[in-house]
């Protein structure tokens, strides 16, 4: 057989003498054949089968035309909205239209619509009315039950009603997507697949349901932010593949959303198989002419090594997708995907990364989760370490140093995050030592996120003196190996547990540091996050204790800018923020102040932000585009 993608219209379908397709597959991103990409992996597993599966990348929605190009599918419609969850794809944290999506020919905006799986799920019930509708992808995954939804700002029901959708595979989806697969094309009805691991579905009643956990009802979650909590929490704790339970959640009399518990996890062998199929690597030639698809170029000459993490970070997704048990490719393995993309005609030496959703994670956190899965009553990291945790390196060195002996290979990096309070655990310094020496681009990017530990505590993060003590070690390694290397911290704004007074400590401790972020994330509540939970209730669900959650988009505004407070822009809302919190002894002349007063010429303070300053008569010129800069800011403002 060819290798080749895989068909995108009926032409294509017709070249390789085949007269229908087993399933159409609907997806809001470009067609990109990578395993980076989850409509790549999904289809070429199906093909793996012996499936035959067409890919619809991106249809118009007010037409059906493009959603019939293959016909009627022999068994079904898989949908997704693609890699990201629409509503983020094209919203910011500020609910303001996004320029770019980096999934789209040239980077285009306008080609998926809003909530893409309902849209592309209400189109195929407009064309086929009795075909089934098997849904996927972190958009629907994470909405596969109530929940609250940021841009409606409202409680929503589970994606299967608002869809119309038969089933819902939620998770990564290869053994429940097969599973499936081989139901369907036994004869069994969509109606009666109600046993698969890892799939949600609607049932009018629940004879069938048994050993199950019934969640408070959609009404209740409606009314009281206490029971949503509660929810929520009982959703938390069964997303393991060997306690989690199957979940009920009621919406009317003979309306339940039933979800299965998870799918267990890939062994070894089984991600091997998946990343050793036959991807193209790459972008639909058709894409070429409007200029490719930007996503590519982040992964092309990047290796997945893992999936899973036990970090629970509560602003993170990964424990309701991809659980917290950690599932790793062999070597064999990956050095195999090395080879190949060393010998890519727009190779030019370098890995770009070597990891997953953390890149140091290259075994379960434990022996015990191996036999009885992840605790429900405890995170492995937080707020401590567990006594039980596995902290070895070792595998993920060799590894590094496998890859760094290939030919043609300059350079192997590490950019999918390192876990710095598990490498802190770590009491052999060789991993940290060539991890600086080998496979740091200059800048090693790592996720502190606030300084507070109030508000690293309702992070699910660990406390700010051990970041502090990584910064030193990190230094110190350096300093050692004469390299002039850098850390470039992720930092949060607005996040639940952070008011304006740990905003403030924050911008000290960069004050201090010497270092104002370019970027700065504020928490952007999407579904399915502990964080987002405590966003909407204002309770922490695992206390159920009150919690201040910054909503108003002033207060956010001045969050945010006392991280960049070097920043002219970003001057008054710095000064009121000062006021506010009674910290006026940041506003002066001296080197620990944070700003100037009013009316002063430069409305920053800190020497380490443009250079050095000079005096005002050496300065006019550009003192007054300063001032002038400030006052547009003043106006616009008002």
């Amino acid at each position: 057989m060819t290798k080749d993608f895989l068909p995108i219209s009926k032409a294509d379908m017709e070249k390789r003498g085949w007269e229908e397709v087993d399933f159409a597959f609907i997806c809001g991103d470009a067609y990109v054949d990578h395993p980076s990409f989850g409509v790549a992996i999904i289809s070429r597993y199906l093909e793996a089968y012996g499936y035959k599966v067409g890919i619809i990348p991106q249809p118009r929605w007010d037409t059906t035309e493009d959603i019939t190009v293959f016909g009627r599918p022999r068994l079904g419609f898989l949908v997704s909205a693609g890699n990201i969850d629409s509503m983020v794809n094209h919203y910011s944290v500020a609910k303001k239209r996004r320029q770019k999506d980096a999934y789209t020919p040239g980077g285009v905006i306008e080609k998926r619509p809003d909530r893409a799986t309902i849209v592309y799920s209400n189109l195929i019930k407009r064309a086929y009315k009795d075909v089934p509708i098997i849904l996927g992808g972190i958009e629907a995954s994470l909405r596969r039950l109530a929940h609250y939804d940021y841009w409606s700002n409202k409680v929503k029901r589970s994606i299967l009603l608002d869809s119309q959708g038969d089933i819902l595979l939620y998770g990564m989806g290869e053994k429940s997507i097969i599973e499936l697969a081989e139901a369907l094309d036994s004869g069994i009805d969509i109606k009666d697949i109600t046993y698969i691991k890892g799939t949600a579905y609607k049932s009018k009643n629940l004879e069938d349901a048994y050993d199950y956990i019934e969640l408070p009802s959609y009404q209740e979650i409606m009314k009281d932010k206490k029971k949503y909590a509660e929810s929520f929490m009982i959703q938390y704790n069964n997303t393991d593949f060997y306690n989690g339970k199957r979940l009920v959640e009621q919406y009317k009399d003979n309306e339940y959303i039933i979800q299965n518990p998870p799918s267990t996890p890939l062994d070894q062998s089984e991600m091997d198989s998946i990343y050793a199929l036959p991807y193209m690597r790459d972008y639909h030639p058709i894409y070429e002419k409007d200029g490719g698809i930007p996503a590519i170029k982040e992964v092309k000459f990047s290796l997945i090594s893992n999936r899973g993490c036990f970090g629970g970070c509560s602003f993170c997704a990964l424990t309701f997708h991809q659980g917290r048990v950690v599932q790793t490719r062999s070597h064999k393995s990956i050095i195999s995907e090395a080879k190949d993309i060393i010998w890519d005609k727009d190779f030019k030496g370098y890995i770009h990364d070597v990891g997953g959703p953390t890149a140091n994670f290259r075994h379960a956190a434990c022996e015990k989760q191996l036999k009885y899965g992840a605790c429900k009553d405890k995170q492995c990291l937080f707020p401590e370490p567990c006594n039980n945790l596995k902290v070895d390196h070792s595998d993920y060195l060799t590894l590094l140093r496998k890859l760094r002996e290939l030919p043609k290979v300059k350079k192997v990096f590490v950019r999918s995050g390192i876990r710095f309070d598990y490498l802190m655990k770590d009491k052999d310094d060789t991993f940290f030592k060539e991890l600086v020496e080998h496979h740091v681009s200059g800048q090693l990017k790592v996720a502190p996120e606030h300084i507070s530990d109030k508000v690293l505590e309702k992070m699910g993060k660990p406390k700010v003196n051990v970041y502090n003590k990584f910064v030193k070690k990190y230094n110190d390694i350096n300093k050692k190996l004469n390299k002039k290397q850098f850390l470039v911290p992720y930092l949060m704004s607005s996040h639940p547990g952070s008011d304006l007074n740990q905003a403030v400590d924050l911008a000290i401790y960069l004050r201090d540091l010497g270092y104002m972020p370019e970027q700065v994330q504020d928490f952007y509540p999407t579904p399915s996050t502990l964080s987002t939970c405590m966003y909407y209730t204002e309770l922490d669900p695992r206390t159920m204790e009150k919690v201040f959650v910054p909503k108003s988009p002033h207060e956010k505004a001045m969050q945010r800018a006392l991280i960049q407070y070097r920043n002219p822009k970003n001057y008054r809302l710095v000064h009121e923020a000062l006021i506010i919190t009674g910290r006026e002894d940041l506003i002066g002349y001296d080197k620990e102040c944070l700003i100037r007063p009013k009316g002063s010429n430069i409305g920053y303070n800190n020497k380490n932000s443009y250079g050095n300053t000079k005096k005002k008569s050496n300065k006019n010129d550009k003192i007054k585009k300063k001032r002038k800069t400030i006052r547009n800011v003043h106006k616009k403002k008002k």
